[in-house]
């Protein structure tokens, strides 16, 4: 199948990237160490002075959930937005701290109070195990808003790949319990679909950073026979929702080479057709997780930039309608 053209800087450090072996139980094992091992305090947000790290843990659906809250060594203090942050790792690896990084710009020039939770992890937990945890935490992010210094009505939610896919699952699982109220959702090349049904999950099944292949596996592992069930829950899968009415304002970024990029511009659509606010992006040329893999290509910089953009604009927005003038 052909395939659109890599962006030159980007095809080169593709290069670099070992290649990507196919998902066993003992292949995630060994994933897991070795992401654990760059994703510890010291090795995250211990390189960044500007940035105050405290842990929490809260009592969750399956045991105790642990929160990072990570704020700004400068902030103005008062009530501030606030991010609640999900981990990327196609529902199977990764943690609370893996590549937060990526957020430090976030915290420092919004002045948000940033909150990533730790949820459990398929196939040991599948689904709904964890957006249940993620629930759960954004529940309690509401209730002790006035010690954490958060705006309640200024939180987003926000993740990369697998996060964004539960950030999307948690703004409809909240939308239709009737709260928290979400503010707006930062969804970067969510993981939403699980049928592998469109172009993108076919032109990539055996390259990139994130694998059809692999990505087959990992839904496997989170909805246990989820192609034969007769029906899917939406908070799981959101590209299944027939419904997108009543969310939030919503931003999706996505590379154009990558398997999650039809799943992605299909999402944006059927929320801007259900009445909905959506800003999407499709960066040519791009693989999964460039952003965060290669910081400094132009490509990168731009995407950075531009969602930064959209993160200071929601913020600006004001919180109830504008009152219009009466026309002489």
């Amino acid at each position: 199948m052909k395939k659109p053209v890599y962006d030159p800087e980007l095809e080169e450090m593709l290069k670099f990237f070992p290649k990507i072996r196919p998902f066993t139980i003992e292949v995630v094992k060994e994933e897991r160490v070795v992401l654990g091992a760059i994703s510890t305090p010291e090795a995250t947000v211990g390189k960044d002075p500007a940035i105050i790290h405290e842990e929490r843990t809260i009592p969750g659906p399956g045991g105790t959930i642990a929160l990072s809250i990570l704020r700004s060594r400068n902030s103005a203090g008062g009530a501030r937005p606030a991010i609640y942050y999900i981990h990327g790792g196609g529902m199977i690896l990764g943690s609370k701290l893996f590549l937060i990084e990526h957020t430090f710009e976030w915290i420092k020039q919004l002045d948000a109070v940033l909150i990533s939770v730790e949820y459990r992890l398929a196939p040991e937990h599948p689904n709904p195990a964890p957006i249940e945890d993620c629930y759960a935490g954004l529940k309690w992010v509401f209730a002790n808003a006035k010690s954490l210094g958060i705006n309640t009505e200024k939180v987003i939610v926000a993740g990369h790949s697998a996060g964004g896919g539960l950030s999307a699952g948690l703004s409809l699982l909240a939308r239709d319990c009737g709260g928290p109220k979400i503010f707006a959702q930062c969804l970067i090349y969510p993981m939403l679909d699980d049928r592998m049904i469109t172009a993108s999950s076919k032109q990539f099944m055996n390259e990139g950073t994130w694998t059809g292949v692999n990505n087959v596996k990992a839904w496997e592992w989170y909805i246990p026979g989820h192609l034969s069930a007769k029906e899917v829950s939406i908070y799981a899968a959101p590209a299944r929702a027939t419904d997108l009415s009543g969310l939030p304002p919503t931003w999706i970024d996505v590379g154009g080479n990558e398997v999650f990029r039809d799943e992605n511009a299909a999402y944006a659509t059927k929320l801007a057709e259900d009445g909905n606010s959506c800003e999407l992006h499709i960066w040519p040329g791009a693989w999964h997780g460039f952003d965060t893999f290669v910081p400094t290509a132009a490509l990168t910089k731009s995407c950075l930039d531009t969602r930064l953009a959209w993160f200071k604009r929601i913020l600006r927005a004001p919180t109830a309608p504008l009152k219009v003038p009466a026309v002489p």
